[in-house]
């Protein structure tokens, strides 16, 4: 019996097409029409999306793209192509294909591009370290719609997460030692992880456990006492209560507190986007220093790094 042709699905968040209002407010418009990420009633929410959050948050949050924007894009499609295109060249005979959740590439183009070339069973990677309904659910039920208007169905395994996976963890051990190497040992590293809404984690999403997990296995790498790390959540928004505590808050008690020199990273981001390069690397940067800090370094994402991209082909080995 033959065996079905694999291809590998990249999955991640999305990013606007441009840093203008017009591409932001796109953008947003999907992303949080999406339950998965807002679950306000209907009713309630499409007005004060549509009427207050777009037309408000759209310009500002343009001007925070502009800020980071590199010359072939955003900075999220920009890794996530270079990605798409590493693990590509390291699996010749495995199709590769990137789709985002929200705008463009389309994760329901990614599957056409993926079936178009005879692929009759999909490796699911999304590019969130710790599952979270917010995200990996999300993929999963654009993956049920996409699919359910098809005759032919794919097979289609989907990894859920890597929060622990040891390749995983080893890239990130590595690229702490390489910071610390270059910067000097900090007083405290912290981990900065994104939130949610405390009520997700309370009707059951383990996603906090699952940065946890992360958390103990890199300390354990790094060979760092407990009261050399810190772990947080960052980029809550609304009102209700998130996961705490809260990175910009702890950057300031810390600051104010006398601790001089901090490194931060954000494990739970597989690429660079805004919440690293501008909310972390300078906004929180900003928070630390007029607190009575004296040091902060920011320590990227695992991007396209040949480590990152030897996770992923260990990741989908046994699918493929």
């Amino acid at each position: 019996m033959s065996q079905a042709k694999t291809g590998i699905l990249l999955a991640n968040l999305g990013t606007p097409d441009a840093p203008t209002p017009q591409a932001v407010k796109r953008y947003l418009r999907q992303f949080l029409s999406d339950r998965r990420v807002v679950d306000t009633p209907r009713l309630l929410w499409w007005p004060l999306l549509r009427g207050v959050i777009l037309p408000i948050r759209s310009p500002r949050v343009a001007k925070l793209y502009k800020s980071v924007w590199m010359e072939e894009g955003s900075p999220l499609m920009v890794y996530s192509r270079r990605q798409e295109k590493a693990l590509a060249a390291r699996l010749p005979d495995v199709p590769v294909a990137l789709g985002m959740s929200y705008g463009s590439p389309s994760l329901e183009s990614a599957v056409e591009a993926l079936m178009a070339q005879g692929v009759e069973h999909i490796v699911v990677l999304t590019l969130y370290p710790q599952y979270s309904c917010s995200t990996v659910a999300a993929v999963w039920d654009e993956l049920a719609r996409i699919l359910g208007k098809k005759r032919f169905i794919p097979g289609i395994s989907f990894i859920r997460d890597y929060a622990d996976n040891a390749d995983y963890i080893a890239a990130l051990a590595n690229s702490v030692r390489a910071s610390f190497a270059q910067h000097g040992e900090p007083d405290l590293l912290l981990l900065s992880y994104h939130g949610i809404p405390q009520r997700y984690a309370s009707q059951g999403d383990d996603y906090p456990q699952r940065c946890r997990d992360t958390t103990r296995e890199l300390v354990s790498a790094l060979d760092l006492p407990p009261e050399k790390v810190m772990m947080t959540f960052q980029s809550r928004f609304g009102r209700e209560p998130w996961l705490t505590p809260y990175t910009d808050e702890t950057l300031k008690m810390l600051g104010e507190k006398g601790v001089k020199h901090i490194q931060v990273m954000s494990p739970g981001f597989a690429a660079d986007c805004l919440e690293t390069l501008e909310e972390i690397a300078v906004q929180n940067r900003e928070f630390f220093l007029e607190a009575g800090g004296e040091k902060y370094e920011y320590i990227p994402a695992l991007n396209d790094s040949p480590e990152h991209i030897e996770m992923m082909v260990n990741l989908t080995a046994k699918y493929r």
